[in-house]
């Protein structure tokens, strides 16, 4: 691992040493998210990297927490170029007939990753109770007997899951 201290003369000796690091596995981690854009992948590491570079005094010198730095602050990036792109009209000529409607991955990718995100931000009980009755399919009084709480507790933790659901995806877009 290479010392990710900034010279005194600006942080550029950090930004080549994370690029060295995780340049390839970042951009192959920005490449899925942006339908393999090549272009746009390039400029979201870039962009990742500035990033990094303007907050350099600011980051933790670890080096999993700056990979996790890096793909995070890389995933919003994209998700932002998602949201800017589906906002703009698009052009006539750009229209394909058979595509009219028809998600693509990289939609799909991005709509599980906000998906996964607002479950990440529930309580482990809320996570638990949805993950119990929506994903498993089981009744609410199978949930309850399993997690050994009465019916009603399960009933109000997906109720108060869903409401935080609902309101975390209607943020993300």
């Amino acid at each position: 691992m290479v010392d990710h201290e900034p010279a005194s003369n600006g942080h550029d000796d950090l930004i080549r040493a994370l690029y060295q690091e995780f340049g390839s596995s970042l951009m192959a981690f920005v490449l899925k998210l942006t339908g393999h854009d090549r272009q746009w992948a390039e400029d979201v590491v870039q962009e990742t990297l500035i990033k990094a570079w303007r907050n350099a005094g600011k980051l933790d010198r670890q080096p999993e927490m700056l990979r996790a730095w890096l793909f995070t602050v890389a995933r919003r990036i994209v998700i932002d170029g998602w949201r800017s792109r589906s906002a703009r009209p698009q052009e006539v000529e750009e229209l394909e007939s058979d595509s009219i409607g028809v998600p693509d991955e990289s939609e799909k990718t991005l709509a599980a990753m906000i998906v996964y995100e607002a479950l990440r931000d529930l309580s482990p009980e809320q996570r638990e109770a949805v993950q119990q009755t929506y994903l498993r399919d089981r009744t609410v009084n199978e949930v309850a007997a399993t997690l050994g709480v009465p019916p009603g507790t399960v009933k109000s933790r997906i109720h108060h899951a869903v409401r935080a659901l609902r309101r975390a995806l209607q943020e993300r877009g």
